[in-house]
């Protein structure tokens, strides 16, 4: 009987087209899922969304001078294309914007969590950052009075009457929580990171804002038309309102808990404490498992409109195809660490592994063995791919594949089959290479789904098929 597996992405901000850095994102994620549902038979579901109450679109879109709703909605559209492109298979993109599922299921956490005693109002003033949508101590700034996330970007004072969490309630049972990993969290440097932070004495959290601040814009705080939640509590739900919590609860027990939370390095304090201290607080099962990736440098420097090196990921997969982009963002750049996308690597990977490596081995085999047929049985997950896929690390399961490339193409070489004259002897060396073949295709299912697709159809046709011109390479 196939288990249940949930997985979801960060859910970006909408105040600007998707970069990069959620592309990778997009990827890892779908890697993952595929690994459960083509290669482990898993029932899975994965979801993103769009965070679409943060105040950084308010002020987007007052500088575009366009509707508020219009202008997530119009930008909303582009991450769901972005995933189309990339060939990721989204089964739930739930909106904040959502009146219908998300502001119910969020309204329901809020008052969850109140019942249980964990809000209370009373006047605040604190420095907070749009960018990061979080109020901050100062001595969580820079010397400069800076965010660390958004170097350059003064902070605002604000001053209003909010709702506080408890957050402070939730000390002791975080960290017992985070240290016998019941909440797992990968790597163990982010794990440490989060430890360190709950050695501190926790300060409970402004949960809302204003109407005036928020320009009307949000989920409402029941029982009180002057606020609006404050974001990261009703977008953090998203994980929650896309299956259903609030309005579908036959599909909510299906899927929550999520087995993995996949986000970046810069959001993990929301996801590895508020976020579960907002759940034990309403009475709720806890995710399972937090993956943290880095960020990506674009030639050795961060991705700056300034500087103009925002890479358009539309622009990419239209230049070098959907696969090509999948196996650079996911085999060289660390699942766990900061990388770098330039275009030489690019390149370079491109025409080693991909021209000269994958496509060309399939164009020999499939050559040599073209008008013969050959047995094609399924394949057992190899043991070393999958202990790297059960610990995320999908650079490094990737990497493992390309060993069995190599191995295939030097037996090739050493078998030499067009030298072969006898035809029993030459279709059981090609059989040994066909079969190793339809092997690392079938692991490529997750990483590279048309690629692996191609290649399975070529050598289970009967005869079998020439799969040629999978990688033109790049001069």
């Amino acid at each position: 009987m196939s288990k249940s597996f949930y997985i979801t992405t960060a859910i970006p901000y909408v105040n600007a087209a998707p970069h990069i850095g959620f592309a990778m994102e997009l990827l890892q994620a779908d890697a993952i899922a595929r690994y459960h549902r083509e290669l482990l038979g898993d029932k899975t579901l994965l979801l993103s969304g769009a965070d679409e109450n943060a105040l950084k679109n308010v002020q987007a879109a007052q500088t575009v001078n366009l509707p508020i709703q219009e202008f997530v909605d119009k930008n909303s559209i582009l991450f769901i294309d972005l995933a189309r492109e990339l060939n990721a298979t989204v089964d739930v993109f739930q909106k904040g914007s959502n009146q219908k599922t998300h502001f119910p299921s969020s309204q329901k956490l809020w008052e969850l969590c109140s019942k249980n005693g964990d809000i209370y109002q009373k006047e605040y003033e604190g420095l907070y950052c749009v960018g990061c949508e979080t109020f901050y101590a100062a001595d969580e700034l820079s010397e400069e009075g800076e965010c660390f996330e958004h170097p350059g970007k003064k902070l605002e004072t604000v001053r209003e009457m909010n709702y506080f969490f408890r957050l402070s309630n939730y000390q002791d049972r975080l960290k017992k929580l985070i240290e016998s990993d019941t909440l797992a969290i990968y790597p163990q440097t982010r794990k440490n990171e989060v430890l360190s932070f709950l050695k501190e004495p926790l300060q409970d959290i402004s949960i809302s804002r204003t109407n005036e601040r928020a320009k009307n814009w949000g989920v409402p705080v029941p029982g009180d038309d002057s606020q609006r939640m404050y974001v990261w509590f009703d977008a953090l739900n998203i994980y929650q309102s896309g299956v259903g919590y609030g309005w579908d609860e036959q599909t909510y027990k299906q899927w929550w808990p999520a087995n993995v939370h996949l986000i970046g390095k810069g959001i993990i304090r929301f996801h590895a404490v508020y976020w579960p201290a907002f759940l034990m607080s309403a009475g709720l099962a806890l995710p399972q498992n937090l993956v943290v990736h880095g960020y990506i440098t674009v030639d050795g420097q961060k991705m700056s409109k300034t500087i103009g090196n925002v890479i358009d990921p539309f622009a990419l997969v239209k230049q070098y195809g959907q696969d090509a982009i999948r196996y650079y963002l996911l085999r060289e750049i660390p699942t766990f660490g900061d990388g770098d996308f330039s275009r030489s690597r690019f390149q370079e990977l491109y025409n080693a592994d991909l021209a000269n490596g994958i496509g060309n081995l399939t164009a020999r085999i499939t050559t040599l063995g073209k008008g013969d047929s050959f047995h094609i049985s399924q394949p057992t997950v190899d043991a070393t791919f999958a202990r790297h896929m059960c610990k995320y690390e999908l650079n490094q399961a990737l990497a493992h594949l390309w060993t069995h490339v190599a191995s295939l193409d030097k037996y090739i070489n050493d078998s030499e089959p067009w030298k072969i004259t006898d035809a029993a002897k030459k279709h059981e060396v090609l059989q040994e290479a066909v079969s190793k073949l339809h092997t690392i295709a079938f692991h490529l299912q997750p990483f590279m789904p048309k690629t692996s697709a191609s290649i399975i159809e070529g050598l289970s046709a009967h005869p079998m098929k020439k799969v040629s011109g999978l990688f033109p390479r790049l001069t």
